[in-house]
C-alpha cells in the first residue's frame, strides 16, 4: 500500500460533492484517485471539480485497472450490495454509503458474504454531526442522569409545491420521487441511528406513515414510537408536507432525564439541570463536517486496527428498525 491510500470512488451524483469534500480534508493520509459513474456527464464534473485523474464508466472496470487502496461507495442504495460485493473479490477496504441494501434481508445477505474478505464501514455520517457528538458526551458522563423521554421531530414542507409549483425536497434529491421507501427508509434511518448512539438498543413499539404528494412512491409522514433500556420511551414524528415549514430539514431533538434534559433546536444545543450549558453551532460547516469525520474514522480505524464505529453488524441493528417500522405500518411489502 502507498503511503498515501488511494481511494476509488463509486457514484457521482448529488452525494459524492460531499463524500469528494471530505477525502479533500485528509490530504496527505488519503487522495481519490479515480470515480467510476455510468453517466459521463456526472463523473467529468466530479472529476474536474475534484482534480481526480481517472474515470471509468464502470465500476468494474476501475476496479480491475487496479492501483486503489480502498473504495467509497457513493451510489445508489440499489446497487450497494452488487458494487460491495465487487469491491470485496479484490480485498479492498470499503466504506459504503447507508444503508447497506434496501432491505433488513438482503443487507444481512451481504454481511455473511463480505465478512472475513474485506473490512466494511458504513458511511452513516447523520451520528457524526457535531452537536450530536456534544449530546452524545453529555449523556455518557451523566449529565442529565438516566434518560426516561426523548422525542425527535423533523418538520418541513419540502414535498409541497412552491411558488413555482416544485417540490423543494424532490429538486434537492429527485431519486426520492420513485422510492417505495422514502421518508423512514431514506431519511429517518439517520435518525434512528443517531438515537441509537445516543440512547442504546431500541425497539419498535409502533409506527404510522403516510403520504400526501401525489409525486411521491412513498411516504413523506411518519409517526415512530420506539422503547429503549431502562424503561426509556421515544418518539420520533417526521413530516415533509407541514405548511408554514421552511422546506429545508432542522431537527428538533429533547432528551429528558431524571437530573436534567438536553435538547437540540436547530443550531442551539442546550442542557438545563445540575450542569446548565449552551452551545451554538454552524449549521452548514457541521453537515459538511459530519462527512469528513466519517471518512476520517474511516481512514483511522484502517490505520489503527480498532473496529469501525459504523461496522455492518451495528448498521444491521438500523435496518432493524427500520424493517420493524415499515412492518407495523403494514407496508412491509414495499421495496
Amino acid at each position: 500500500m502507498s503511503a498515501v491510500r488511494r481511494i476509488g470512488l463509486i457514484g457521482a451524483g448529488w452525494v459524492a460533492q460531499h463524500h469528494l469534500a471530505g477525502w479533500a480534508t485528509l490530504r496527505g493520509r488519503a487522495v481519490v484517485v479515480a470515480i467510476a459513474d455510468p453517466s459521463a456527464e456526472r463523473r467529468m464534473d466530479r472529476a474536474q471539480a475534484f482534480d481526480i485523474p481517472n474515470t471509468y464508466a464502470d465500476a468494474g472496470a476501475m476496479l480491475d485497472a487496479g492501483g486503489l487502496d480502498a473504495i467509497d461507495v457513493a451510489a445508489p442504495r440499489a446497487v450497494h450490495a452488487e458494487l460491495v460485493r465487487l469491491a470485496a473479490e479484490r480485498g479492498l477496504p470499503i466504506l459504503c454509503q447507508k444503508p447497506l441494501a434496501p432491505t433488513l434481508a438482503e443487507a444481512r445477505a451481504l454481511v455473511a458474504a463480505v465478512e472475513g474478505r474485506a473490512r466494511l464501514m458504513v458511511h452513516e455520517n447523520w451520528r457524526f454531526r457535531a452537536y450530536y457528538r456534544e449530546a452524545a458526551a453529555w449523556l455518557r458522563a451523566g449529565c442529565i442522569g438516566q434518560p426516561f423521554a426523548a422525542r425527535l421531530e423533523l418538520v418541513t414542507s419540502g414535498t409541497l409545491p412552491d411558488e413555482a409549483g416544485l417540490f423543494p425536497a424532490l429538486e434537492r434529491q429527485p431519486f426520492m420521487r420513485d422510492e417505495a421507501r422514502m421518508l423512514v427508509a431514506e431519511v429517518l434511518i439517520h435518525h434512528l441511528d443517531t438515537l441509537r448512539l445516543l440512547l442504546g438498543p431500541l425497539r419498535v413499539v409502533a409506527c404510522a406513515t403516510s403520504r400526501t404528494c401525489s409525486d411521491l412512491a412513498g411516504e413523506d409522514t411518519a409517526l415512530i414510537q420506539l422503547a429503549g433500556p431502562d424503561g426509556v420511551a421515544v418518539q420520533v414524528f417526521a413530516t415533509f408536507a407541514a405548511h408554514g415549514a421552511p422546506p429545508a430539514s432542522l431537527d428538533r431533538l429533547e432528551i429528558l432525564g431524571r437530573d436534567g434534559a438536553i435538547r437540540l433546536q436547530g443550531a442551539e444545543l442546550s442542557m438545563t439541570g445540575r450542569e446548565p450549558r449552551t452551545r451554538t453551532f454552524d449549521l452548514a460547516a457541521a453537515y459538511t463536517d459530519s462527512y469528513a469525520a466519517a471518512i476520517a474514522h474511516f481512514i483511522d480505524r484502517l490505520d489503527d486496527g480498532a473496529p469501525f464505529e459504523t461496522a455492518p453488524a451495528d448498521n444491521l441493528e438500523t435496518l432493524r428498525l427500520v424493517e420493524d417500522c415499515y412492518r407495523l405500518a403494514g407496508r412491509a411489502e414495499a421495496r
